[in-house]
């Protein structure tokens, strides 16, 4: 029971950390095996193991099929037959079979929506809405205004390119980019292609973008960088109005969550430049 409680709360300060880890559950043991049914380990993205299910190679090749779920986030079911060749070439001694179950435990994806005026604030209720961890952030405390936003949103009154400096962002994080206007969203971009985010998008038409990545390249921006940014931000749903756009900025979100979108799309521009 000691075991599998600092297995447990090894989970819960992994995710609250925004650390995945990986589950792995014997589910099924049958003959002379090493551990029996709810032996469990866990397998960290860098390979660090806490627990086990037995030891030896075939523990080896489960963690490496854990990292595996790690990066696909996909579980799987392993069968080990310790009497066959695997067994026989590796050098064990025991028998029998035995399924484990390989469960990636991904952290809640964190999206930090840059700028609170109208888009910004209806992005954040849908993407908390949708099961993303929300921080909003803007200079203007009128617009920064936790009653603006659902319970869950996290706000932060500070300069957004500042903020997004020392900012804690993670290879899994969704940066959105809907400032209050090109100086801001060319300050805030500069910073934010810098971070290995899983997603960067930037709202406005394609005009502004192109000015904005000229601008930046002439700096020294790596261009490579500035074309991994998914913009004009948000699926071509013909959306007009703040909440619509946000609707499809969102649903661009949960699509690169889900696995549907993997690079920038080449949608077509917003027909309107919003209210920030």
């Amino acid at each position: 029971m000691t075991v599998g409680r600092s297995l447990f709360g090894a989970i819960d300060e992994a995710l609250a950390a925004g650390r995945p880890v990986a589950l792995v559950t014997i589910v099924r043991a049958q003959g002379s095996t090493p551990q029996r049914v709810g032996a469990r380990m866990l397998v960290f993205e860098d390979g660090t193991v806490l627990g086990t299910i037995g030891g030896g190679c075939y523990e080896q090749d489960a963690a490496g099929k854990a990292r595996l779920a790690l990066s696909t986030g996909r579980t799987s079911l392993v069968r080990y037959d310790l009497n066959d060749d695997f067994a026989e070439e590796r050098g064990l001694v025991c028998g029998g079979q035995m399924d484990v179950f390989i469960d990636p435990l991904l952290p809640t994806p964190r999206v930090y929506v840059l700028g609170a005026g109208h888009v910004g604030r209806h992005v954040a209720a849908l993407a908390s809405l949708v099961g993303f961890a929300v921080t909003v952030v803007d200079d203007r405390a009128s617009f920064a205004d936790p009653a603006h936003f659902p319970a869950d949103v996290h706000v932060q009154v500070a300069e957004i390119p500042d903020w997004l400096a020392s900012a804690n962002v993670s290879v899994r994080d969704y940066l959105v980019v809907v400032t209050r206007g090109h100086r801001e969203d060319l300050a805030t971009l500069r910073e934010a292609v810098r971070r290995q985010a899983a997603y960067v998008g930037l709202i406005g038409s394609r005009a502004k973008v192109a000015r904005l990545y000229d601008m930046l390249e002439a700096e020294g921006v790596d261009r490579t960088s500035l074309e991994a940014v998914h913009s004009p931000i948000g699926l071509d749903i013909g959306a007009v109005t703040p909440q619509e756009i946000a609707v499809s900025i969102v649903a661009e979100l949960v699509a690169h969550r889900r696995g549907r979108i993997a690079e920038p799309h080449a949608g077509a521009p917003l027909r309107w430049t919003p209210p920030r």
